[in-house]
């Protein structure tokens, strides 16, 4: 998908659109939906149900007769039978696939064939969507409002069978009741699996009657770590865990909704709460307690000691009799070796296992993978299968494992290759602990990152170039991950999920020819007004002022393209001041070539939404042509290079696609000066060294008259970060005597191998860029 042509067509479609005598504001969008002329009109319509249909179905027919009814205060009817002459028609239909469905509405007459209860429920949902949004509400409509229904004809199954969310409740907990909202906002959006994160450093969730003391102890933390001051404390204890009865609770319920809940023991890392409440399971055998910092923490289960491994099929035996998935989640991330290569008990293991280090891999990394083997023949013996994330390929992959590929989507596609199954969740698309604003200052506080709507919905799981037929038939699904550390109420969980979460399911249900940015884009409006009625908290980011920006060397500017959702005037300044409907109407791309601030608004009678702010700074490279002599990390590529020399210095979110990443090689990108003379060159970089992300280690300009042979022109040393530095914005500047040379060329060195003090010591550091003002 070409990004700024879609974006930039926006407009244009949707004006066409306007004139339609109908819209269809579905989201997920039918894979096939034939327009009919005429209306039913579903008030006090009548329900016949087939009996062939199972209980769960049938509950579901019946649930959506009783809201219509309470909805729109007329009574219907329920009957069995598998025919009708006018009302709700639902019949089985043993031809359909198992998620399939297909609704025929005429004016007397709406029918649904289905195979099973996910058919059924997902065809109530596209009807709840095309009648009015009262359907939606908790009691009678206005008197006014119309109970009528297109006529159409949909015929409709998902792309994957595996759509899911994932929730972390261990960083922060939310009781039952948050959780089935959860589940309720998965149903409006045809998902399918609930990922449950029930355990981790930071608090154990799950009741274990086995084990008591990882509720009495590991569920509470002393105190939780504030905003992202490392070593901080609020000194306030924080707890919550779920009993067994609860679980069943929410089991259930998802199971009314048509989806599977499966739960997330993580192993044999992040475990610092289960050895608090029992420290014999860990290498050392203690202090140990519940983390109330994030990260990694360091602690993990003893792999040399039976005991760990009776624990475990002790624990997982109650997790397999509370949650009847086929799949148990064993987590297997970010597990630290440290404690294995100095614990005599995890030695003896390796050297009994005949463990060894090779080119690849670390004889600690094997020993994990028999820690998975046996965990996964413990499971597959009660049978259940794991499922793990990509770390689990580091070593020996379990034979029947699915892989949940988390750190971009090569793990995925590797074990794809090797013949397991996937479920893709990069951290680039699909984690919505990240910011989904540019303005990060006005929204809640997210872990980093930047996902905005559009960029997971820009998301292709197909992967038809990485893959054959066969081995893209292992991509089970697409889930997006939501990890709660700096989410601490049920109001931001919302908010952090939607409207992201309708994109993911346009991406999980859509086959890649039928998804359209644009037409999801016009059927927000209709979506959000649902989230409204169903009292959900939702960013509205989506409604304001985006832009897009392009060099355009020849005229020696920066283009910045505006558009927003609908059809919305927008309205701009480019001296800082606040836009009105009063300011200048944006008609066509902004040029500019000069230093300003840009802010813009689009005029909405029922949304208010922050004006899109960006300040460029005015220098010598603004718009020049440049190329890149090394290359960023794919992940991280965005927009460069233009974007380096675009004007525009960025804030701390390095995935907001205004930064460019390197990774462990040097930048070297080299700009054409056309003659301009200049003697400084200051490099704009981000040091988030949680994230790996580092200063350079050196800065150097050189100059060339032909691009071809360069003479060094400055240099200058950066110190190695400590840990005692603070992360943020940092600039560094290298002067030399003044030049017109045409070309520049401008190198910064990524830190090869990170210090010791690092969590991540002796790995590659990444080396993030914003602009490069030369004067």
């Amino acid at each position: 998908m070409n990004r700024l042509t879609t974006l930039l067509s926006c407009c244009l479609f949707l004006a066409a659109c306007a004139g339609n005598t109908r819209s269809y504001d579905l989201i997920p969008y039918p894979n096939s939906l034939e327009p009919r002329s005429g209306e039913f009109h579903a008030a006090g319509a009548p329900f016949t149900c087939d009996p062939q249909l199972d209980e769960a179905a049938r509950k579901a027919v019946g649930h959506f007769a009783e809201q219509l009814e309470a909805t729109s205060g007329q009574p219907s009817e329920m009957s069995a039978g598998d025919s009708a002459a006018e009302g709700f028609l639902f019949l089985y239909d043993s031809l359909q696939p198992a998620e399939g469905y297909g609704l025929d509405v005429t004016r007397r007459l709406v029918t649904v064939r289905a195979s099973s209860q996910r058919g059924v429920l997902y065809a109530i949902q596209t009807m709840k969507q095309l009648l009015p949004v009262a359907i939606y509400g908790e009691g009678p409509a206005a008197e006014t409002v119309a109970w009528t229904m297109p006529c159409l004809r949909i015929e409709d199954a998902p792309r994957f069978a595996y759509r899911g969310q994932h929730l972390d409740v261990s960083r922060h907990f939310f009781p039952v009741d948050e959780v089935k909202r959860v589940i309720d906002i998965m149903a409006l959006h045809k998902l399918n699996t609930l990922h449950w994160h029930l355990t981790d450093d930071q608090g154990w969730r799950l009741e274990i009657k086995r084990y008591p003391r990882l509720t009495e102890v590991g569920s509470v933390r002393r105190h939780t770590m504030v905003g992202k001051q490392w070593g901080s404390s609020d000194n306030t204890p924080y707890g919550g865990y779920y009993t067994q009865d609860e679980v069943r609770d929410v089991v259930a319920y998802a199971a009314e909704n048509g989806i599977t809940v499966i739960p997330e023991i993580d192993l044999p890392g992040h475990m610092l709460a289960a050895l608090a409440a029992y420290p014999e399971l860990g290498c050392t055998g203690g202090l140990y307690e519940v983390w109330g910092e994030w990260g990694v923490a360091k602690e993990v289960l003893c792999a040399g000691n039976d005991k760990t491994f009776e624990f475990l099929e002790g624990v997982l035996t109650e997790v397999m009799e509370l949650f009847p998935s086929e799949y148990i989640h064993i987590g297997g991330d970010e597990c630290p070796k440290e404690r294995w290569e100095q614990c005599p008990k995890c030695q003896a293991r390796i050297r009994a296992l005949g463990l060894k280090d090779d080119a690849e891999f670390k004889a600690e990394h094997y020993l994990q993978s028999y820690v998975t083997k046996r965990v996964e023949k413990f499971l597959a013996d009660h049978g259940r299968r794991i499922i793990g994330w990509d770390e689990i390929l580091e070593g020996e992959l379990s034979p029947s494992a699915t892989v949940m590929s988390w750190r971009g989507t090569e793990g995925g596609i590797k074990a794809a290759k090797m013949g397991h199954d996937v479920i893709m969740t990069p951290t680039s698309r699909l984690y919505f602990d990240y910011y989904q604003a540019r303005d990060v200052e006005n929204e809640p506080l997210a872990i980093g990152g930047y996902i905005p709507v559009e960029r997971v919905y820009e998301f292709d799981p197909s992967f038809e170039r990485e893959l054959t037929p066969e081995e893209a038939a292992h991509i089970l699904g697409v889930q997006a991950n939501l990890w709660t550390e700096y989410i601490p109420t049920s109001s931001q969980l919302e908010y952090m999920l939607l409207p992201r979460e309708a994109a993911l399911a346009e991406v999980q249900w859509c086959r890649a020819d039928n998804r359209s940015w644009e037409r999801f884009l016009g059927s927000l409006s209709h979506l959000t007004d649902i989230y409204r009625a169903r009292g959900y908290n939702f960013a509205k980011n989506v409604f304001g002022v985006s832009a897009q920006t392009r060099n355009n060397p020849e005229k020696g500017c920066v283009e910045v393209t505006l558009f927003t959702q609908g059809d919305a005037p927008i309205y701009y300044t480019l001296d800082g001041s606040e836009p009105t409907d009063k300011s200048t109407r944006y008609t066509a791309p902004i040029e500019i070539r000069t230093g300003c601030t840009l802010r813009a608004i689009a005029q909405r009678d029922n949304i208010e939404v922050r004006p899109y702010t960006r300040t460029f700074t005015a220098n010598k490279a603004l718009a020049h042509p440049i190329v890149l002599n090394t290359q960023p990390r794919d992940n991280y590529l965005y927009g460069a290079p233009q974007t380096l020399v675009d004007g525009f210095e960025s804030d701390f979110t390095y995935s907001n696609g205004d930064w460019t990443g390197w990774f462990g090689d040097p930048m070297v990108v080299t700009i054409d000066m056309q003659g301009a003379s200049y003697s400084s060159v200051r490099l704009g970089t981000l040091v988030q060294k949680g994230m790996d992300i580092f200063a350079p280690l050196a800065l150097k300009a050189s100059v060339s008259e032909d691009g071809e042979h360069f003479t060094e022109a400055g240099s200058l040393d950066i110190p190695m970060e400590t840990a005692a530095d603070p992360d943020g914005l940092k600039s560094y500047t290298v002067t030399f005597p003044e030049t017109s040379a045409r070309y520049l060329r401008v190198e910064a060195q990524t830190v090869g191998e990170i210090p010791a003090w690092h969590g991540a010591h002796g790995k590659k550091g990444y080396l993030f860029v914003d602009e490069i003002v030369v004067e």
